[in-house]
């Protein structure tokens, strides 16, 4: 167990539902390893549940963070493929802007019929 800053208090209550941890002068945090530990001490059904349910919600952090990694990770990789290719991406950008810049084209007269028609 660990007490938080005061920084930590404040980002966390912008995610807990109580805004009493806001304005409490302590907040403590536990470990993963902590709640393990403390389930050894707690013996009641209801420390169980909550002890599953913690445990569970670190599994679903280490989850997240390690989505969250590989997601940069990739980004990361893309960056610098990109980057590889700068150059050819300028050009395509350029050329673009010049047909942009350029004046359309006259639309085409419509061509004035010749001879008979029956109508």
């Amino acid at each position: 167990m660990f007490p938080l800053t005061r920084e930590e208090i404040l980002n966390l209550s912008q995610t807990v539902i109580s805004s009493e941890i806001k304005h409490a002068p302590n907040v403590f945090a536990f470990t993963e390893q902590g709640v393990a530990m403390l389930s050894s001490v707690l013996r009641s059904r209801r420390a169980v549940r909550v002890n599953i349910e913690i445990m569970r919600a670190f599994v679903r952090l280490k989850r997240v963070i390690s989505f969250h990694r590989e997601l940069a990770h990739k980004l990361d990789r893309l960056e610098r493929k990109v980057g590889k290719h700068e150059g050819e991406i300028q050009a395509i950008f350029q050329a673009i802007r010049r047909l942009m810049s350029s004046p359309p084209p006259e639309p085409e007269k419509p061509q004035r019929r010749i001879g008979f028609h029956g109508d």
